[in-house]
């Protein structure tokens, strides 16, 4: 494979020139319509989910998205999980989707602290988790994903809860690192999820998530020594059926941490990982040209791309 230095700063050049629409886009939209999701309504597209100005490549790639965004913490002494803090974002109406976070084995909601406010300041209520030990397995992590779910639409009608009234209980999403992105696909594969991505995902076997129909986006770090692509994220992408939306991206060079946030991934994580939550959790088809279109392996940082374009 051929990859030319400097490619991703013209493609950043070409995207900002061609696919940034005018300043006056940049009226911020209340979103959702009454809360109320899909419920069997078929929408697909342009569904009164969208929120936010019209999306740039710098704008996903800034260092926040367009909102502010406040936390809550959650104790660790709550019932189905390790607790963990949710980040909502401010000045803007209307209900949203919601996303849980979990990290990997023997690891901390820090390791995954990033992707909180990143998703969370583009339009979502997001929660990152711990889990209730370091040593759960993908398919406990999957129950504990499940949880955190449910707690957080119980937060939504608890008059208390700063997100009450906030969250959109029909689109749910998750992201989870190593073990815990085993957990995401099992859960993915219950058909609860309108959305998920799997990071450097670890499991025992592949054969479960073959009945996954959630749009899926995968992060594989190439030089993993803990959950090598061939032997993980490459057969779990194959595993999912080809009629369902799904995405591979490999991260040149990375190793097992790589595609946690908060490195020199970042452009990448923050590009791709929000606009998959937009696309498929927001129908939000505006995010679409980020996904498909753009020559990935161009950019130096992914090492190989796969994917079943057009969304």
């Amino acid at each position: 494979m051929f990859r030319i230095l400097g490619k991703k700063t013209a493609l950043s050049l070409l995207a900002a020139g061609s696919l940034m629409v005018s300043a006056s886009a940049f009226a911020i939209s209340g979103g959702g319509d009454d809360g109320g999701g899909d419920n069997g309504g078929g929408c697909e597209t342009d569904c009164g989910y969208e929120r936010g100005p019209d999306p740039s490549v710098s704008l996903l790639e800034s260092s926040s998205g367009p909102f502010s965004v406040r936390t809550s913490n959650v104790s660790s002494f709550v019932s189905g999980f390790g607790g963990g803090t949710i980040h909502y974002p401010t000045g803007t109406t209307g209900t949203m989707a919601a996303i849980v976070v979990i990290p990997g084995f023997a690891s901390a909601e820090s390791s995954i602290a990033w992707w909180g406010p990143k998703l969370a300041s583009h339009g979502f209520v997001v929660m990152t988790i711990d889990t209730n030990s370091g040593f759960d397995q993908p398919g406990s992590r999957a129950t504990q994903i499940n949880n955190a779910l449910d707690y957080l639409i119980d937060q939504n009608s608890s008059s208390s809860s700063p997100i009450n009234g906030m969250v959109d209980t029909s689109r749910l999403g998750a992201v989870g690192w190593s073990m815990g992105g085993g957990g995401t696909l099992r859960v993915a594969a219950e058909g609860r999820l309108k959305a998920a991505i799997p990071l450097a995902p670890w499991d025992s076997s592949s054969t479960q998530f073959r009945s996954i129909t959630a749009p899926t986006l995968i992060f594989a770090c190439e030089n993993d020594a803990i959950a090598p692509v061939r032997s993980h994220a490459d057969p779990f992408y194959n595993a999912i059926p080809s009629s369902t939306d799904k995405a591979f991206f490999e991260l040149n060079g990375g190793s097992h941490y790589c595609a946690n946030g908060g490195n020199s991934y970042n452009d990448e994580l923050s590009r791709l990982g929000v606009s998959w939550m937009k696309l498929h959790l927001d129908k939000d088809q505006r995010y679409n040209q980020f996904l498909c279109g753009p020559n990935h392996e161009s950019d130096w940082n992914i090492s190989e791309y796969r994917g079943t374009c057009p969304y």
